[in-house]
């Protein structure tokens, strides 16, 4: 079970953090393919992360 927990804490974190990675894209504009691509890719990666992270208690106690 600690390896799902690991899986949840990474999801958890990737979850929350990437939307920084969102800036970079937003400033230097969606203005090709490639950058549509990268935005749909950062989006599908963010979403799994969501999904996966989903179950993480953080430090709540048990």
């Amino acid at each position: 079970m600690y390896a799902w927990s690991t899986v949840t804490a990474i999801g958890f974190w990737i979850g929350a953090l990437l939307p920084v990675v969102y800036l970079p894209v937003f400033v230097t504009g969606i203005d090709s393919v490639r950058a549509l691509s990268l935005l749909f890719g950062l989006l599908a990666v963010h979403a799994i992360a969501l999904i996966l992270g989903h179950g993480h208690d953080g430090s709540r106690t048990r």
